[in-house]
């Protein structure tokens, strides 16, 4: 599968690295220049950029990409990301993580499947 992965922070890096080892085309986006070496050892394409900005989805191949994950630490960022890729690259499978869990419906609203760290964090620990 062809996947890109929008942030390049531990979660990114760590998705990217294991999905690499599973044999997917990997593309990271990150605008943070010093996030993104974080990937320096990964055989993926890297790209800085915007990760809304539809020139710089569409320099990742996401018109014909297999899924989008947006695993920033912004729910923001992730939630209008899983959009484009949506609604105007009509993206089937989007993952997106997000840390407030009263935004899981927000998502939810849009099609948008989520991982929230806070919630699995706490039934982890509850368990």
């Amino acid at each position: 599968m062809q996947i890109i992965v929008i942030g390049c922070g531990k979660v990114g890096s760590s998705l990217a690295r294991e999905l690499i080892a599973y044999g997917h085309e990997v593309v990271i986006i990150e605008n943070d220049r010093e996030m993104m070496k974080n990937a320096e050892d990964l055989d993926c394409v890297k790209i800085n950029g915007v990760p809304i900005d539809t020139d710089v989805l569409k320099s990742a191949g996401i018109e014909s990409v297999d899924a989008l994950c947006a695993v920033t630490p912004e729910d923001n960022m992730n939630l209008m990301a899983a959009q484009v890729a949506r609604e105007i690259f009509g993206v089937d499978k989007v993952i997106a993580r997000i840390f407030n869990p009263n935004n899981k419906e927000l998502f939810e609203e849009f099609g948008i499947n989520t991982v929230c760290s806070t919630t699995l964090s706490v039934n982890a620990i509850i368990r």
